[in-house]
């Protein structure tokens, strides 16, 4: 990655970004300037994010400003003007008629990453009020927004009114953003997927917290995946954007934790739409396969958190505990069908989950060789369940909802050649080649099995996460 400035002296002094020049502004100088290395200010950020949100702006030259601030980075005042900006585009959602605190929780993307369907209902059934905005697929991550309209009738766009109605009955509501929220946001997240700037610490930032922060959030907890799935690879990389995000965001007024999570393997043994889903309610209703013990894990750590930032509990694993509570008790079962209800959706699908999953094409993909699984590719992996059709190459593209990767060997598990190692869903039998190759391509295998990796790392809280934008070189 290039190489991205901090936009902090020598004392730790950001300079002043509010500009006092009233000088007409023109797109082509701002996107020259940025070319050229300069920094931009808060009055040239907010008319790039303006212009996106009302269409002002041509897309060719919002798309050569991104690609400019992807090759030369944004420092931290250019993201958090960026920031604000994009959630200062529209109009704000306001949590304080739910009369219970309101905080959400966001991955920075990953394959099979469903902790989404487990989180919101487990806090909400804990007594925290979880308005979730989420987004769709977005280069080799699936999104919650196709994997919950596989559900039939399932409503991602709801108005502000609709959204606050839900979460007051239901607890929490998972919807896609408004015309009226976040709308630069909107719109600059479907360029960058479709001119290659997705892997860019403030974009990722800047994306993600403001429609988080037009949410109106009181708490929020932050999903930063590392390994090889992850948007950035590098762990320096990764902790950077997450201490980022955390900084950023409590100076915006939310309490704000992030923890760094392992993304070497798809999380759970589903990378898809409806098989995720499956996956979840498999869980919610209180099975406990092994294949699904690091999604099961994941979800209640983060779960916990929720709780604890909503005020439900002293402590991060006091959370944890109440959120266990609640999945063992049906308690988050009955909030994750009561809300699929609310927004439309037809929960009886869920009495017969098998039946309903009517692929296109089916391949069981038989291991090729003997021995342990060492390494996943899993950036590859998700590219290769894009290819299924369970994910969209141009913005606007259908999903197929029965698309997708079930695995059946996860990373360090000992295998025989000729055992299943996955099988492959696809929308029509012509789609199956390709990721199959993909698929093969992605995997390792050795003698002796890996050294584990820990689900959880690092914890960036406001405390540290300051000190550690200062004091980390970037390189």
């Amino acid at each position: 990655m290039k190489s991205e400035g901090t936009g902090v002296g020598k004392a730790g002094r950001r300079r002043d970004m509010t500009s006092t020049n009233s000088a007409p502004l023109h797109m082509i100088d701002i996107i020259r300037r940025k070319r050229d290395g300069g920094e931009l200010d808060a009055r040239e950020i907010a008319f790039v994010a303006a212009g996106a949100a009302n269409g002002s702006i041509p897309e060719a030259e919002l798309a050569a400003w991104l690609m400019t601030s992807w090759l030369k980075g944004l420092s931290l005042d250019e993201t958090r003007a960026l920031t604000l900006a994009m959630r200062d585009s529209g109009v704000k959602f306001s949590p304080a008629g739910l009369g219970r605190r309101a905080v959400d929780k966001h991955s920075s993307g990953g394959v099979g990453d469903k902790t989404s369907f487990l989180v919101a209902p487990l806090a909400a059934a804990c007594g925290v009020a979880v308005p979730m905005i989420s987004g769709r697929a977005l280069g080799h991550t699936g999104g919650t927004l196709d994997k919950l309209e596989a559900i039939p009738g399932y409503r991602t766009a709801l108005t502000l009114a609709e959204f606050e109605a839900v979460i007051k009955n239901c607890g929490a509501s998972i919807i896609g953003q408004t015309d009226e929220l976040a709308p630069a946001d909107r719109k600059l997240y479907a360029l960058r997927d479709r001119t290659g700037t997705v892997e860019n610490p403030g974009l990722i930032c800047a994306s993600i917290l403001s429609k988080k922060l037009a949410a109106g959030l009181d708490g929020l907890v932050l999903d930063v995946k590392t390994g090889s799935g992850a948007f950035l690879r590098r762990q320096e990389d990764a902790e950077f954007l997450a201490a980022l995000m955390v900084a950023t965001a409590e100076a915006a007024g939310t309490r704000t934790v992030a923890l760094m999570t392992d993304m070497s393997q798809p999380l759970g043994r589903a990378a898809g739409n409806w098989i995720e889903l499956v996956e979840c309610v498999e869980l919610l209703r209180g099975e406990r396969p092994a294949w699904s013990e690091d999604l099961r894990e994941l979800s209640l750590i983060l779960a916990g958190w929720m709780i604890y930032l909503g005020g439900k509990a002293e402590s991060a694993k006091t959370g944890y505990t109440l959120a266990e509570a609640a999945l063992d008790d049906g308690a988050g079962l009955a909030a994750f069908m009561k809300m699929v209800d609310a927004q439309g959706g037809d929960v009886s699908v869920f009495d017969d989950m098998k039946s309903f999953h009517k692929p296109g094409a089916t391949e069981i993909v038989a291991a090729w060789e003997s021995g342990f699984v060492a390494e996943m590719d899993t950036t590859a992996l998700g590219w290769a369940v894009q290819r299924t059709g369970a994910g969209r190459e141009k913005a606007g593209e259908p999903v197929d909802p029965h698309a997708g990767i079930l695995f059946h060997a996860r990373r360090g598990a000992k295998i025989e050649k000729g055992q299943p190692f996955a099988t492959v869903y696809a929308t029509k039998p012509e789609l199956l080649a390709e990721p199959v190759a993909i698929l093969k391509r992605a995997i390792r295998f050795s003698k002796t099995p890996p050294e584990p990796v820990p689900l959880v790392g690092r914890v960036f809280t406001q405390e540290n996460a300051e000190t550690h934008l200062v004091s980390t070189p970037r390189s």
